[in-house]
């Protein structure tokens, strides 16, 4: 359990950001764990087909809050397709071994997903790291991009 809850992990979840409700968002969305209960709830605000704003309230574990924080971190400016793609990134790394998220063309610091990579061996883990992934999902559905 320890590497679950590594310093690094323990230390995006001391940084984490945007936390709150814009106040007329484009979509909203929530998501929650079967499992454990944690849950994330998102607003975002897009502009130009890239994301302009985000807020996201966030009861979850550490390991919840360290994926919203990168989340929140990088997700200005980033598209519905960048979006996408690190998500899928963020399942195969968890379900089928595969590498982490990687940066994006745009500059976007994805990688440190990698720090979840722990997770992988604890399957009812899995939801809360992709809590924040799926709500954004959520919302991308909800504005047709």
């Amino acid at each position: 359990m320890d590497a679950l809850y590594s310093q690094k992990i323990l230390a995006l979840v001391a940084k984490i950001d945007r936390i709150g409700k814009l106040e007329f968002p484009d979509a909203q969305a929530s998501a929650v764990s079967k499992l454990c209960g944690s849950k994330v709830c998102v607003d975002i605000k897009m502009n130009d087909g890239v994301i302009t704003d985000f807020a996201h309230e966030v009861e979850a574990c550490a390991l919840g809050q360290a994926s919203a924080a990168i989340m929140a971190r990088e997700i200005i400016g980033a598209s519905p397709d960048e979006l996408r793609s690190v998500a899928n990134d963020m399942r195969r790394m968890l379900k089928e071994n595969a590498k982490p998220p990687q940066n994006s063309v745009r500059g976007g610091n994805w990688s440190e997903l990698g720090l979840l990579e722990s997770v992988r061996d604890y399957k009812n883990r899995h939801a809360s790291a992709l809590l924040t992934f799926d709500a954004v999902e959520d919302c991308l559905s909800q504005l047709g991009v």
